[in-house]
């Protein structure tokens, strides 16, 4: 009789830095669970997620295809998926899975999905507080169960809206990594924060009143990801509890970082930096992939997909852009990645190149906080990109602009479409073309309070 097919399990967080995690080195005892999880599988150490934010990002794990390959890379993405691409959920629903997505109703790359569930992931509760992790188990678990009473293999789809602000974890996570005074007034580290118009009333719809300390923030951010750590031990204690761990591939990773209070992108996840980039990704397969192994290889977020299908034992024709990690995994050696191409289309539109010593940042319109058309880091001698050495390294820019233009020229032709960043000018929600000023961007961008920002993260 032929062995049932391997279960998959993907956890996609929002928003979650990855050197937030103390399974990754963070000071801060974040995710305990999280990092016994890894060292029962295989913890890649630079994995990255080149098109930011929710939506090109999602687009490309759960297709295998880069931004050229989904055509997605605005978190507005206006229609569906094309019908040039394959959904994880469709390869596998149409190898003999049952698939579920859990929290992700309506985005273009959740599409092929034969169960769809909802649960509070936004906002607080009578309590002043956002037990969004909690209310996703609610769901998530029952729906584990009865997945698991099935006679065919299932795929089921967490994606977890902790870390995403608001920062609301629920007592005591709320003041587990903070222990001073967020309303002392000789502290005027917020200023800013409420000083930036496009983000002050939706940052103030959830910030305490009268908060001046921007590490209480920060702290909150920090609880909310040990939230979400002892949350997901519950479903991986399930998951064990019903005697699925042999028969099941788990994947932790998330879709992109987030900016705290770094290079003026307050409590979000704009700015192709590196908390935006880098993510987590934890890969757990007993008997097919080793137990506490990690590795330094450049993996991208476009490698998840064919990874799994691997993993799963399953064939198809398709020609990924990512590729799997199984090999590596195994102890192979495959091609290291050295440089990439890197996008955003959240609030400002930008592209660039990495390498493992720079990082090219080009504006393709004036963005609302004033920064400079090019930026460039080193990310040897300037790993947090505080320096921006554009002016003093002419020659490099050239080099990477020219790198990058080969680049989308090589992809252009592949795919016979025009890059997507070229194309995409209403990124922004709004009727009006490409912003011709920071100040215009400025002024056009402004969220509002929360139930607007609720309404643009659902495309509303």
């Amino acid at each position: 009789m032929a062995r049932k097919r391997p279960n998959v399990l993907l956890f996609g967080v929002d928003s979650l830095r990855r050197d937030h995690m103390s399974a990754y080195g963070y000071g801060r005892l974040t995710t305990p669970h999280v990092a016994r999880f890894a060292g029962e599988g295989v913890l890649f150490e630079q994995h990255f997620s080149p098109s930011i934010p929710t939506t090109p990002a999602y687009a490309s794990m759960l297709t295998g295809m880069d931004c050229f390959g989904t055509d997605v890379v605005a978190l507005r993405h206006r229609g569906g998926l094309g019908d040039h691409v394959r959904t994880l959920a469709e390869v596998l629903g149409e190898n003999g899975y049952q698939t579920t997505c859990v929290g992700f109703t309506g985005n273009p790359s959740s599409r092929g999905f034969q169960q769809y569930l909802d649960y509070a992931g936004w906002g607080p509760d009578d309590s002043g507080r956002s037990p969004k992790a909690e209310n996703l188990n609610r769901v998530a678990i029952p729906e584990l169960e009865r997945l698991a009473r099935a006679d065919e293999p299932f795929f089921l789809f967490l994606r977890h809206m902790d870390p995403h602000s608001p920062y609301l974890p629920p007592r005591p996570f709320e003041r587990l990594f903070y222990g001073g005074d967020e309303f002392d007034p000789a502290n005027h580290s917020m200023e800013p924060v409420y000083a930036f118009k496009p983000f002050a009333d939706y940052l103030s719809s959830w910030i305490p009143e009268g908060c001046t300390d921007q590490e209480y923030i920060a702290a909150q951010y920090d609880g909310a990801v040990a939230y979400l750590d002892a949350c997901v031990e519950s479903i991986l204690r399930r998951v064990a509890a019903l005697g699925l761990d042999k028969d099941t591939i788990v994947v932790f990773t998330a879709d992109h970082g987030e900016t705290l209070y770094e290079h003026d992108c307050y409590f979000d996840h704009h700015g192709m930096y590196e908390c935006t980039l880098v993510v987590p990704l934890i890969i757990r397969y007993p008997g097919h992939v080793p137990a506490g192994r990690r590795i330094t290889d450049v993996t991208l977020i476009s490698d998840i997909m064919p990874t799994v299908l691997d993993l799963a034992g399953i064939r198809t024709p398709i020609r990924f852009t990512g590729r799997s990690l199984a090999p590596l995994m195994r102890g192979k050696e495959l091609p290291r990645v050295t440089e990439f191409y890197i996008t955003e289309a959240t609030w400002m539109r930008k592209h660039g190149w990495r390498t493992p010593e720079w990082k090219l940042i080009h504006a393709l319109e004036p963005d609302f906080h004033f920064k400079p058309e090019i930026e460039l880091y080193n990310l040897i001698k300037d790993p947090l990109e505080l320096k921006n050495v554009a002016a003093q390294e002419p020659e490099v820019v050239a080099l990477l602009q020219a790198r990058m233009q080969a680049w989308i020229a090589r992809r252009e032709e592949a795919t016979g479409r025009t890059n997507p960043m070229f194309t995409n000018l209403q990124w922004h929600g709004k009727e009006s073309g490409p912003f011709r000023t920071s100040q215009e961007a400025y002024d056009a961008l402004y969220i509002g309070g929360a139930r607007q920002a609720r309404a643009l993260q659902e495309k509303k």
